[in-house]
């Protein structure tokens, strides 16, 4: 849709019949001209005195106020949306901005693209297990902690690496769900490592021999303390 100025003649119009004591909807009603219209124009000659078309700061948005929200809504319901997938998408809505001009107006309302954080793909039974697990652990001593032994295993591929992926989010968001790339352990090419560590000691890397072996704690560790978890 293109937006239209309304000519000098018909703001000069408005304008008289404003002084003659006409309303905003009598003069809308006889000039056919929406009310809003109508008074722009009487605002606009009250604040500077002149029906003229006065010099602009640059040029005009090409994007109107819905549009850019309508943008700013898609991009944050589907933060890994691509620049060319929203471009398709305001094509759709009848307004064509290049990819560059998508990107500024993005970042003018606090949205960046920012490479999404790898998380473990967790079900919903699994978040409330580890949501009841802190509630109930939360007031633990600190001598508890140092009988626990904390250890983890990552995926190195041997071929080839993660792609990354780009999230258009706003600052300090990046752990949202919907801004993370779930993961799981599974897939071929790879091997992976285990490691561990201890309050007073720690443990290096542990190699696993493919993706059915189930990692054990290496029996070389030397004195193993009490108490552990």
């Amino acid at each position: 849709m293109v937006r239209r100025e309304l000519p000098k003649h018909q703001r000069d119009l408005i304008v008289e019949r404003y002084q003659s004591g006409e309303g905003y909807k009598r003069i809308s009603k006889a000039l056919h001209i929406p009310w809003n219209t109508v008074k722009i124009v009487i605002v606009k000659w009250r604040k500077y005195g002149t029906t003229e078309t006065l010099p602009r700061t640059g040029r005009p948005s090409k994007m109107y106020e819905k549009t850019r929200r309508k943008l700013v809504r898609e991009a944050s319901k589907r933060p890994t949306a691509t620049l060319k997938e929203l471009q398709e998408f305001l094509v759709s809505t009848g307004c064509v901005l290049h990819v560059t001009t998508i990107s500024r107006i993005l970042h003018m309302n606090g949205l960046w693209g920012r490479v999404a954080r790898w998380k473990p793909f967790l079900t919903m039974k699994n978040i409330q297990a580890r949501l009841k697990f802190a509630n109930t652990n939360i007031k633990f001593p600190k001598s508890t902690w140092e009988n626990v032994l904390w250890s983890d295993e990552t995926k190195v591929e041997l071929f080839g690496h993660n792609s990354k992926r780009y999230v258009w989010r706003k600052n300090n968001t990046a752990h949202h769900p919907k801004n993370t790339i779930p993961t799981v352990k599974h897939g071929g090419g790879s091997i992976m490592l285990w490691g561990c560590f201890f309050f007073s000691w720690n443990r290096g890397l542990s190699q696993g021999g493919g993706n059915d072996e189930q990692f054990q704690i290496p029996g070389n560790f030397g004195t193993k303390p009490s108490g552990i978890r």
